[in-house]
């Protein structure tokens, strides 16, 4: 079974640059926005996590720019979940003009699970192989 999600996000004029295109490093902000999506719609989210005390902090993250988007453009991001049989959460991401579907930029990141006091955690906690068993991806 294969997850996804789409979130829509206006361009406002704070997010561009002095080239009037946005700044580039909005795009990893838009991916953020693309994982709290998910998390919303699956039960992923920040604080479903935290409630198993658990942290998921970002340890790499990759963007790909396509095509500029400006001030005025509505942007689809696609969220899509990568299934592994390691200890981390992995996205693949697309942002899309929604006006013409135009392929502005794609995108990755993972994040790994840690404990409270910091430690990585080698392996999946429980909460995450149970979420894993909900969705039919185990």
């Amino acid at each position: 079974m294969e997850l996804n999600d789409q979130k829509e996000i206006i361009i406002r004029f704070s997010e561009v640059d002095s080239m009037r295109i946005v700044w580039h490093g909005n795009y990893i902000r838009y991916f953020e926005d693309g994982r709290e999506s998910f998390g919303i719609k699956y039960s992923l989210g920040y604080l479903d996590v935290y409630k198993h005390h658990v942290m998921i902090p970002i340890v790499k993250v990759n963007c790909n720019f396509v095509k500029p988007l400006v001030y005025g453009d509505t942007a689809i991001v696609e969220t899509r979940f990568i299934n592994s049989e390691a200890a981390k959460i992995q996205f693949e991401y697309k942002i899309l003009r929604k006006s013409d579907q135009e392929l502005m930029a794609t995108g990755s990141s993972m994040q790994v699970f840690l404990t409270p006091e910091g430690e990585l955690l080698l392996t999946m906690p429980d909460f995450f192989i149970s979420w894993k068993k909900k969705w039919k991806i185990l």
